[in-house]
């Protein structure tokens, strides 16, 4: 198959609602970024992060092997260093191999669930 979508995503709105971490992973409030590569390469992908109060954190190095799919939560993310809580974030991510992007939130702070999901821009 050949390779589908693009090099350059970017995800405008982040925010990681805070929660109760006793809680089972599944039903913790998350951000993922699932990203789908098609192509016969490995993809190699940077991730930075940018905040309104500070300096962007990155490059977070994902890696989605060849003809496979990845979903990855922000929540996970620990190096160059962890995303936080109840803070606005976007994020931007740089791949060697065509790749697609999409975005999804889980809060899980009041009993009715909520999930958002959304396509990332491709630039």
């Amino acid at each position: 198959m050949e390779a589908i979508g693009k090099k350059v995503w970017v995800i405008a709105e982040g925010y990681i609602p805070g929660d109760n971490p006793e809680k089972e992973k599944e039903f913790i409030s998350h951000e993922t970024a699932c990203i789908l590569n098609t192509s016969e390469k490995d993809a190699q992908i940077e991730l930075t992060v940018f905040y309104s109060d500070r300096e962007p954190a990155g490059p977070f190095i994902i890696q989605v092997p060849a003809r496979r799919t990845r979903h990855m939560r922000f929540n996970d993310l620990q190096n160059p260093e962890a995303i936080p809580r109840d803070t606005d974030y976007s994020s931007v991510f740089k791949s060697n191999v065509p790749v697609v992007i999409q975005h999804s939130r889980l809060d899980s702070r009041k009993a009715e669930t909520a999930l958002l999901t959304t396509m990332a821009y491709s630039g």
